[in-house]
């Protein structure tokens, strides 16, 4: 690999190692929505939510004076008994938590679904880039770009999977939950979303062969590239 075309992949490796690492946060952890039931009086415990694509996190909170940004129950930050536990579709036992709507088993699975594509999309381009290093391997360059461009289209799926998810638990009449906002593993997922999108495009373009310095050559008639010697 030329030295200009080797700086340029290790430019765009350190871009991707950040949107590996934003989408790794992203699944790994339940801080993709925050849910808030009505307080109807004061002096009382409420209970909130946050959840992810795995488990449902709920959390008892005294509320002594209103929440100055809604009527919810909140902020979640403040103190309380937390109780977290899976999605009874991925594990089995008594203890295991449901939705309270039966859809939202179907629109979980679905999106956990896809961000495992994109994990196993995102394994295959690193092992691609690691490769290319190689001598006489730039061609992995190409695939390498396809698989981080899949990767983030498919985070972004399973953030509108998600979305869907709580305007669905929002909107229902079976639910208790009133408010909600996207909290930060949300924002983790579309990070990733731009960086590895971005990351794979420019992977793409760099593997693109050699091309015509002046308009009037062809692509057979411009100067080979020089092949590096070690």
């Amino acid at each position: 690999m030329l030295e200009e075309k080797s700086t340029k992949v290790k430019l765009a490796s350190l871009v991707i190692l950040v949107g590996i690492s934003s989408m790794l946060a992203a699944v790994v952890t339940d801080h993709w929505a925050v849910l808030s039931p009505r307080v109807e009086k004061l002096n009382s415990t409420c209970e909130a939510a946050h959840f992810g694509l795995w488990r449902l996190c709920k959390k008892s909170i005294f509320m002594v004076v209103e929440d100055p940004e809604g009527k919810g129950c909140g902020p979640i930050s403040l103190p309380g008994a937390k109780n977290c536990s899976y999605f009874k579709h991925f594990t089995s036992g008594e203890e295991a938590e449901l939705f309270e709507v039966k859809t939202q088993k179907q629109y979980n699975i679905s999106a956990a679904a896809i961000a495992v594509f994109s994990l196993a999309f995102m394994v295959l381009g690193s092992l691609c880039v690691l490769c290319s290093f190689g001598k006489g391997r730039d061609y992995l360059l190409r695939p390498a770009g396809m698989f981080f461009a899949f990767a983030g289209l498919c985070i972004i799926i399973s953030v509108e999977v998600m979305r869907q998810s709580v305007k669905r638990m929002i909107d229902s009449e079976e639910t208790i939950w009133i408010e909600y906002y996207y909290s930060w593993s949300f924002g983790c997922a579309c990070a990733s979303f731009i960086l590895l999108l971005s990351s794979g495009g420019s992977l793409l373009i760099i593997s693109m062969p050699h091309m015509p310095r002046n308009p009037w050559e062809t692509c057979m008639d411009a100067e080979p590239e020089p092949i590096d010697e070690c």
